[in-house]
């Protein structure tokens, strides 16, 4: 007998008294089984200690190992800089990964290839990472499948790259605390943000007013015509919520039903003076870095609720809820199909030539930073 024939002959003995478990049925089934492993590198952005990012950010080879079962083999696309995973580096966020760790918490990449028991996604698909702390700032990556989520590759590569962050916030925001109806007013500082821009278009799509706080500076009219652009109803200027402007705009639209802070300080209690009874503000960020001052009045005998949100937050808290993920960004995803939400101006960076994106980031009139893999 051949050496080839007895292999299979013992091979075929060994599972008629071994039976396979169902995903191993299927590999065989399918002739993936088992599928082959391999060591691969990729290009990485790490950083071993917290600290500005031009002392700790280096470019560096990172190996990976496939072993072609469970987990799936992804070739990044794109990765933004946001101001999280500045913070993440210099270690003042709310999550900080075990170090040395790859940066970049959002970004969308390519299947390459996926394991034997791997059914949620295929090689081709588009996915995004489920959960903060993903590393995107790399070429390449190694995860079990149920770290990422698929998304439709029939929008754009830079929308693809950001939906999972910003314009989500915005949804859960808006979705999450109050009940919004079409005519109802929404007030936001920081309007011009990247969250702020999602929120304009989302309230746009819904029929919901928005008063757009934003600080003045020499391009103010500039800007102001950017975000009416996008659906803006108001878009004033942080001295204007102190003058009676303000006024005027109450005999036109209701008073705000649900004010978004991402400011703090000053701008943020100006905005509990123009809030109705019974409303709520959500503060999910703090870019003054001064505390948000509440007035007791307001909250004693207005009823006015204050909360916080944490995307990141959210999505831990969520991480078995599928669907709900799921839903939330397909309905995003929709409105960019549709041309309700477009995507963020930003600068493209070619991955390699990371520092001018950094260096650019800490502008706060820039663009948003894309770093691009390909």
């Amino acid at each position: 007998m051949g050496s080839r024939l007895l292999h299979r002959t013992i091979r075929i003995n060994y599972y008629l008294r071994h039976p396979l478990k169902t995903t191993q049925k299927q590999c065989m089934l399918h002739r993936t089984f088992p599928k082959p492993a391999y060591n691969l590198s990729c290009e990485a952005l790490v950083y071993r200690k917290h600290g500005a990012f031009s002392d700790v950010l280096h470019l560096e080879d990172m190996p990976l190992y496939y072993n072609g079962k469970d987990d799936i083999h992804i070739r990044m696309l794109a990765a933004p800089v946001n101001p999280a995973d500045i913070n993440m580096l210099h270690g003042n966020y709310g999550i900080t990964p075990r170090l040395p760790a790859i940066g970049g918490n959002e970004g969308v990449g390519k299947v390459i290839k996926v394991g034997c028991s791997v059914n949620s996604v295929k090689p081709g698909d588009w996915v995004i990472p489920i959960d903060s702390g993903f590393g995107t700032w790399r070429t390449h990556a190694v995860c079990q499948a149920d770290k990422v989520t698929s998304i439709p590759n029939d929008i754009s590569l830079i929308s693809a790259a950001t939906i999972s962050v910003n314009p989500c916030t915005a949804y859960r925001m808006l979705m999450d605390f109050v009940q919004l109806n079409p005519g109802e007013t929404v007030i936001q500082n920081g309007a011009n943000s990247a969250v702020g821009q999602a929120v304009i278009q989302i309230c746009s799509s819904m029929g919901i007013n928005t008063i757009n706080v934003i600080r003045d500076r020499s391009n103010v009219n500039t800007l102001i015509e950017k975000l009416k652009s996008l659906g803006a109803t108001y878009v004033i200027t942080e001295e204007t919520l102190q003058k009676r402007e303000m006024a005027d705009i109450f005999k036109v639209v209701e008073r705000p039903k649900l004010a978004l802070n991402c400011v703090g300080g000053r701008s943020a209690g100006d905005l509990f003076t123009h809030l109705r009874d019974g409303s709520t503000m959500v503060t999910y960020g703090g870019m003054s870095l001064k505390p948000t001052p509440v007035p007791a009045k307001a909250v004693i005998f207005r009823n006015i609720k204050l909360c916080g949100f944490w995307m990141t937050q959210w999505k831990k808290d969520h991480v078995h809820d599928v669907a709900k993920m799921k839903g939330m960004l397909l309905e995003l995803i929709e409105m960019v199909r549709k041309g309700s939400l477009l995507e963020p101006t930003c600068t493209q960076v070619p991955f390699k030539e990371y520092k001018s994106a950094f260096q650019a980031s800490l502008d706060p009139y820039s663009n948003k930073n894309i770093l691009i893999m390909e």
